[in-house]
């Protein structure tokens, strides 16, 4: 499942909350619930736990562990049924200072459902699972080829999924001479047409129709992934979606794994391309056309209560509050949000800009 921008808002809005979050002993509870888990068995699990926390010499740490696990029961005693992708629950004593008590409870259902049940006491918080959703979920195809065999595969976030393989019938080259080397030569090359053809129509077959597909990356030894690529033998609509060719030294699982490696640019620029995109377009029409964009709460907010804006661009930095806000009235005309991070240089530039800006439907004088 890919997260969408507001899912991966929300989580790490989240897990950056909880991080910061230390104890000075193991008394921050962590409980990760799996779908379709009966959440009666946790609770009794909990209630046992407090039992067991009694044998804690320390008479703070005992206390603030029981606290805190009766908080997260009564939390949890308020839902109904597990959640349908389970649920992530998190109680503590998080007083800034030894001594005071502040115990908070906070639950989340998270966008990719769990599988792993977790009941850990420690010194933070147990992030990771929520963290690993966080990570691309992008599916890219994967092409490794020569003139002998060619296979294809999809990278799903980090894991390879081999698809389908397929064996070329070219022979192999001859020491003959005169005529009988130029025909020799001319049935290769026959055999290895057929055999792009066929990777072609496996590519066409695997690849289109896949919306969540991000692009292909084809690799292999030698030129004759290029040959393949650059010979007309793709139909248009596979061969747009191919974003990278690249010189490895295998076929095979082998050649999946050193095509994947070799590929870590592109991967890593594509995560971020399509923010770029959107985000290069506002400043090319405010260079351009500046009565087709607006910028700042106030100019956009007016933009957006006339039904002008057709996309939104909230930075992750906005308060929640004022995200929310924008978010409502967007609804109400149907215009497309996006929220936009910090980790780009562009990402800066709209936070400066004063963290709200949107491209219009229709030009208006400023």
């Amino acid at each position: 499942m890919t997260l969408t921008e507001k899912q991966k808002y929300q989580l790490k809005k989240f897990i950056k909350e909880l991080g910061s979050h230390k104890a000075r002993h193991t008394e921050l509870i962590s409980v990760y619930i799996p779908e379709g888990y009966d959440m009666n068995k946790i609770i009794n699990h909990l209630q046992q736990e407090q039992g067991t926390a009694t044998n804690i010499k320390d008479a703070t740490t005992r206390k603030n562990v029981i606290d805190a696990l009766e908080k997260m029961v009564q939390h949890l005693r308020l839902f109904k049924q597990t959640p349908m992708n389970g649920l992530a629950v998190f109680s503590g004593n998080v007083a800034a200072r030894e001594g005071q008590q502040d115990f908070q409870v906070w639950s989340i259902e998270p966008p990719v459902a769990l599988k792993t049940r977790i009941y850990r006491c420690d010194k933070e918080f147990v992030l990771d699972l929520l963290e690993e959703m966080l990570e691309t979920r992008e599916v890219y195809g994967l092409v490794v080829m020569d003139r002998r065999e060619g296979d294809i595969a999809l990278l799903k976030g980090k894991t390879i999924v081999p698809i389908t393989k397929t064996k070329s019938n070219v022979p192999g080259k001859t020491r003959a001479g005169g005529q009988s080397a130029k025909r020799y030569e001319h049935l290769r090359e026959d055999a290895a047409k057929d055999f792009y053809k066929k990777i072609a129509e496996l590519m066409k077959n695997e690849f289109l129709g896949k919306g969540e597909l991000r692009g292909i990356i084809v690799g292999g030894p030698g030129p004759t992934k290029y040959d393949f690529v650059e010979g007309g033998y793709i139909t248009n609509e596979v061969r747009k979606k191919i974003i990278a060719i690249k010189d490895v030294g295998y076929t095979g699982e082998f050649g999946f794994e050193e095509l994947v490696d070799k590929s870590q640019d592109i991967l890593a620029a594509e995560e971020v391309t399509a923010e770029k995109m959107i985000m290069n377009k506002f400043f090319e029409l405010l260079s351009r056309k500046p009565g087709m964009v607006a910028y700042g709460e106030d100019a956009t907010m007016e933009k957006l209560k006339i039904g002008a804006v057709e996309t939104l661009l909230l930075s992750e930095s906005l308060s929640d509050k004022k995200i929310e806000l924008f978010e409502e009235e967007a609804k109400l005309v149907a215009s497309e949000v996006r929220i936009i991070s910090t980790e780009t240089r562009e990402g800066v530039q709209l936070k400066d800009m004063g963290k709200v800006a949107a491209i219009l439907r229709y030009e208006i004088e400023p």
